[in-house]
């Protein structure tokens, strides 16, 4: 992570006229095709969560905002990401965990598994202050059309969430929020993303 100039970037307009702003986060909400995503789920025995964790590091990895954030009047790079997670403990509360992103999928489960694992046993969370980190929240215990998340300055990193995906005749959807800094990146960048996360789900092999 180091500091960089956010006016020698492309972000520079976007920095003058959203960083000052109160509440400058955007929620962009796009219905998922998961069919291909859950049959893989069942015949690998692999956790569905896992899965869409490292379709959406492998959609964001492509992209050059997520490697920015903005933090106060300040704008910061990265080179590299991790996905967070949140984590149920074996005390009925809840902790955070953040899993570095690896094109490897492979790799990225094991370290999925055991980091989770780790989490939930010790209760204390994980995190990786050198990644920059995209949040994620699953709340699949009932099915939700959006998610609209706070809005703090202790977390102005991208947030993508969804509850429980819905079984239809032909396909599998499942709705997803996602929330962005406006610094960070405009409605088309999200929109992309989205695009580009369909298609991680649609290809992935295993």
């Amino acid at each position: 992570m180091k500091e960089i100039n956010p006016k020698e970037t492309k972000r520079a307009f976007a920095f003058e006229m959203w960083m000052s702003s109160p509440m400058p986060m955007v929620t962009l909400t796009k219905t998922f095709d998961i069919s291909h995503i859950i049959k893989i789920s069942k015949k690998r025995n692999l956790k569905l969560n896992m899965l869409l964790c490292w379709c959406i590091g492998k959609a964001a990895s492509q992209m050059e905002e997520f490697y920015l954030l903005p933090v106060k009047d300040k704008m910061f790079q990265y080179n590299e990401l991790a996905i967070n997670v949140i984590v149920n403990n074996i005390k009925g509360g809840i902790n955070s965990c953040d899993i570095s992103y690896n094109k490897d999928i492979n790799q990225f489960n094991k370290d999925y598994i055991s980091l989770t694992k780790q989490v939930a046993n010790s209760c204390e969370s994980i995190f990786n202050e050198d990644a920059m980190i995209v949040g994620t929240s699953a709340m699949v215990t009932t099915e939700l059309d959006s998610i609209v998340n706070q809005y703090t300055d202790k977390f102005l990193n991208p947030m993508v969430m969804w509850g429980k995906y819905r079984k239809g005749w032909l396909k599998t959807t499942l709705p997803i929020s996602f929330q962005f800094h406006h610094v960070q990146m405009d409605g088309g960048d999200a929109a992309r993303f989205l695009e580009l996360l369909q298609k991680e789900i649609n290809d992935i092999k295993l």
